[in-house]
């Protein structure tokens, strides 16, 4: 019988532990080789796990288990045939043990441990603010285990004589988990303050409006917000060097480049893919990347690679209908830009007043490495170029510019 062994891949750089979210497969199927298996979370995406080879497979590790890079999770059979049609092979089942009802039903004697927390039950339970006496205990004799205090719930008042008071227990993802610290340790070890301008997107809407249809017949993608938005920040970044550079210990890192991570929001949760070298692309560029960056990450495709770096991120709320938000900072970078929804305001133009789409931005930065000056420097600047943009982003030469 010839079986192979398949062991976890390493993901990426750094990453020496993956969580097994789901398995795509039963134990005892027939598996052809390439086929998905199992989606395998790290701490930066969640990757498909395809077979090595084809046939029967029998699965080493449950879903939710923390298994490390290397380390076997599934054995795959190679000798067996295929099953004919749609039948598949006979799963042998370990006999269940049978359950002692006796044994479980029988009064247990009251202890002066019973209800006595564990120092390690004690501690998640003063995390959670519960008092020991709302917890039963499963352990010897009636005390609290530590799983006793994982599971426990914060009392919800008491119940009505009518209406649902279901919930629901579900362990977060690894990535999922991994987004929670890095936002906490940005709030603890930086010094973020947000800084907020209002554009008037009335110049943009008229270069969509003058020359979208062309430009989606000509390249194949939309003329978007996303590429106006990508390409003022660029140019800011330029003028303002620091907000495109990172702390790292007693050093300021300053890079002459601008990679530009786009955050998106994946069925896995929020991915920040990047846009490499974005000051070397075009309005066409960089819509087609955004796109193709967006697609994978909605499919689920996307890489580590793809999510690593970033100099700078923009993040567009407005498309969930935000209208103002304080955008975190991305760590290790030093500032975000924050889009908004886009609404019809009663503006002050040439001392006339008009209704216009106006959208109100925020810069989250560092304060630490940014300053006041070159942070309010910055947001005017994207302001600036993105209600001139033909002057400011085209050169004066929008069809050149737009590639028609």
């Amino acid at each position: 019988m010839s079986v192979l062994e398949m062991k976890v891949p390493s993901p990426g750089e750094s990453i020496t532990e993956v969580e097994i979210a789901t398995w795509l497969v039963e134990d005892g199927d027939y598996v052809e080789k390439d086929q998905p298996i199992a989606e395998v979370d790290s701490d930066k995406a969640t990757l498909e796990l395809p077979a090595e080879e084809s046939g029967i497979i029998t699965l080493k590790a449950e879903e939710g288990d923390a298994v490390e890079v290397g380390a076997v999770v599934c054995l795959i059979d190679m000798s067996a045939a295929k099953p004919e049609g749609d039948a598949v092979p006979a799963k042998t089942e370990a006999p269940k043990e049978e359950e002692k009802a006796a044994a479980a039903s029988a009064p247990k004697a009251t202890t002066y441990a019973t209800g006595t927390a564990s120092p390690a039950a004690k501690k998640v339970l003063a995390e959670k603010g519960i008092d020991t006496s709302a917890v039963k205990g499963t352990g010897k004799d009636g005390r609290i285990t530590k799983e006793d205090a994982v599971k426990a719930v914060p009392s919800m008042g008491t119940q009505p004589a009518n209406g649902s008071r279901g919930t629901e227990r579900k362990k977060m993802s690894m990535l999922r988990r991994k987004v929670a610290e890095r936002l906490v340790s940005v709030k603890n070890e930086t010094a973020m303050l947000t800084t907020f301008n209002e554009v008037n997107m009335q110049p943009i809407f008229d270069l969509r409006s003058q020359y979208k249809e062309d430009f989606k017949a000509k390249h194949g993608v939309g003329l978007g917000f996303m590429s106006f938005f990508t390409l003022a920040v660029v140019r800011a970044l330029k003028m303002y060097p620091d907000v495109n550079s990172m702390i790292d210990g007693d050093f300021q890192i300053k890079h002459d480049f601008q990679d530009i991570s786009i955050a998106v929001s994946g069925p896995k949760g929020l991915m920040v893919p990047v846009i490499r070298n974005a000051e070397n692309l075009s309005f066409r560029g960089v819509e087609s990347e955004v796109k193709r960056l967006a697609l994978r990450a909605r499919d689920g495709q996307i890489t580590v690679d793809e999510m690593t770096g970033g100099t700078f991120t923009i993040t567009n709320g407005g498309v969930f209908g935000s209208m103002l938000s304080t955008p975190i900072i991305n760590p290790p970078q030093s500032g975000i830009l924050g889009m908004h929804n886009i609404v019809n305001r009663p503006m002050a133009v040439n001392g006339q007043v008009v209704i216009q789409p106006i959208m109100y931005v925020a810069l989250s930065y560092d304060h630490r490495i940014v300053d006041g000056r070159e942070s309010v420097g910055f947001l005017v600047a994207v302001k600036e170029a993105l209600e001139n943009p033909v002057e400011l982003l085209m050169d004066n030469n929008p069809t050149k510019s737009l590639e028609m």
